[in-house]
């Protein structure tokens, strides 16, 4: 039976997208970069981790990673599939996010729809709900 190891999003700077989700969700962090990475990225011609093509987040608590990649078409429609973050308290939760870049997009009874800072729909919903 299949388990799901990755979430992985299209962008257009994963090192930003990257730092957006790690800084958004509690428990994740940018993996860190190991010498044997760097050597890998100088292969590619690559000098600064800023220019990184895929960027990997990783939970501490066992969640699925977050995985970051280039892409050249940029973000063109709504989003197939978006991600639900869980909060205390929305408003605060949402206030916090808009801190790190997001814009509130949608209010609803039960949830705010937020896009992150390429434009990609999330919601943001009570801890209850």
């Amino acid at each position: 039976m299949a388990r799901l190891r990755d979430i992985v999003f299209d962008c257009a700077h994963p090192a930003a997208m990257a730092r957006f989700w790690a800084a958004a969700m509690d428990g994740y962090d940018v993996a860190p970069y190991d010498d044997e990475e760097l050597a890998r990225l100088r292969a590619l011609g690559i000098t600064d981790v800023e220019d990184d093509p895929t960027v990997l987040v990783e939970s501490s608590g066992g969640g699925p990673r977050l995985w970051f990649q280039l892409v050249p078409e940029g973000k063109s429609c709504k989003n197939r599939v978006h991600l639900d973050l869980s909060a205390t308290d929305m408003e605060a939760e949402a206030g916090r996010l808009v801190g790190l870049g997001a814009t509130v997009r949608d209010r609803y009874t039960d949830h705010l729809m937020l896009v992150d800072v390429e434009g990609n729909e999330f919601c943001v919903v009570g801890a209850d709900g």
